[in-house]
């Protein structure tokens, strides 16, 4: 049978999705394009937002007009959240965010009999880590390590703590034994990833901490380029910096959790920090990493947010200096106190501040790229874009190069002007 997936969301979505292709193969099935006439399709959702419920579901209403005899299937945080909502659209398979193995062979049951089927437990009981194979199919670059899931930090705005449950770390030699596996299969970069991988080791005996997973990881692979997934802010002490800047194969890209760039904000978000602290980040990170990349999420018009608390936050942005941001309107998500607070915006407040804050990022991120003109630096070739090969430098620096035959080849290039979101770039010899 052939199967489609569509992945919506997080890094951690989308490893568990290479997962399930994985084991699509394993189970002697194929996977197909999305858009191709499949016998089924896997939606794997998101429900960070209400935004992303409605993404969720005009993606399953897709599926019925790609194939109207296919099976459909969904699983995530949406799925997880509102079966409900998934009942009514008449999907064939429910799944939630774990048991990923046991949802694939319900799709493939499911595909045979077309009986409906769900797989599906209670996140806040979970106390495991779910072991999923590494990798992905053939002719991806970079690939993606979890080695966490869950969170309880319970923050005013977000679902996520209900539909993925506590936190559970990946065994420290669980997470170098399948680094390893992806050195194997050709990756040249990895992604370590998990829904907040700065409480990995809280559940694991001794309570190992993050740089000592991070450590083991670079040193078991030497050759290889790791990158790491979102921080938060406290993770970031003198001791972890000292530690980590020694490891030569770790990218100096930085991505460090924010959400808001005020205090009386992020307290009403229960951010388990303030800008003092997160500041503190920044200039350790920059003082042990110079011109490494620090990118952040920042969302604006949170309810009861004013107008000088928002010019405070674009105040203290360019005081941190991104080299980029994700610049996120907010949005109501039903379930979570933020959706009951007073001083909701009308869209007309949320578009207009993030214009002003997507234009203050982009200025930022045009600074920092300026800086590292007639600079080189080794980049790893993805994909073609038009006439362009396209990668990724270390401080994730989107690369435009002439050239061909690039793909998964890491090489010097020299910087040479500012182009769209990136740099273009010259090849030089080695």
């Amino acid at each position: 049978m052939k199967f489609g997936f569509y992945t919506l969301g997080c890094k951690v979505n989308q490893y568990e999705t290479q997962a399930m292709e994985q084991l699509v193969v394993e189970y002697g099935h194929t996977v197909a394009p999305f858009e191709d006439a499949c016998d089924c399709y896997v939606i794997n959702t998101c429900s960070v937002t209400a935004v992303a419920d409605k993404k969720n579901r005009g993606v399953i209403r897709r599926c019925r007009k790609l194939s109207p005899t296919a099976t459909v299937a969904v699983c995530g945080c949406y799925a997880q959240h509102d079966q409900q909502a998934l009942e009514k659209l008449q999907v064939d398979v429910i799944g939630g965010s774990s048991q990923r193995a046991a949802f694939i062979r319900a799709c493939i049951q499911s595909a045979k009999d077309r009986q409906s089927r769900q797989v599906l437990d209670r996140a806040l009981s979970r106390r495991s880590f779910e072991i999923l194979p590494a990798g992905g199919l053939e002719g991806r670059t970079r690939g993606m390590l979890k080695v966490q899931d869950g969170c309880v930090n319970f923050c005013t705005y977000c679902i996520i703590p209900y539909t993925r449950g506590p936190v559970r770390s990946a065994p420290l030699e669980l997470a170098v034994e399948q680094v390893l596996q992806l050195q194997k299969l050709g990756y040249k970069e990895v992604t370590v990833t998990g829904i907040e991988i700065a409480s990995w080791g809280v559940d694991l005996p001794g309570k190992p901490t993050p740089d000592v997973l991070i450590e083991a990881i670079c040193k078991a692979v030497p050759q290889m380029r790791i990158r790491l997934g979102s921080l938060e802010p406290r993770i970031v002490t003198e001791a972890f910096c000292e530690k980590l800047c020694r490891l030569s194969n770790l990218c100096p890209h930085f991505h460090l959790s924010m959400q808001a760039g005020c205090d009386s904000v992020l307290s009403r978000m229960k951010r388990k920090y303030d800008t003092a602290r997160y500041f503190e980040s920044v200039q350790l990170l920059n003082r042990f990493f110079p011109q490494c990349a620090i990118t952040t999420d920042m969302i604006v018009a949170f309810p009861g947010e004013t107008e000088e608390e928002f010019a405070q936050g674009l105040s203290f942005i360019q005081k941190c200096g991104f080299a980029d941001m994700h610049i996120f309107p907010y949005s109501r998500r039903p379930g979570t106190p933020a959706d009951k607070m007073p001083g909701q915006h009308p869209n007309s407040v949320k578009e207009e501040r993030s214009r002003r804050a997507v234009a203050c990022a982009q200025k930022m991120s045009e600074n920092y790229r300026t800086a590292l003109l007639h600079t080189v630096h080794p980049v790893l070739f993805e994909e073609k874009e038009g006439d362009w090969f396209v990668g990724h430098a270390p401080n994730y620096v989107k690369v435009y190069v002439e050239g061909e035959d690039l793909h998964n080849r890491i090489l010097p290039v020299k910087f040479t002007a500012l182009y769209q979101e990136g740099v273009l770039g010259t090849l030089q010899s080695q």
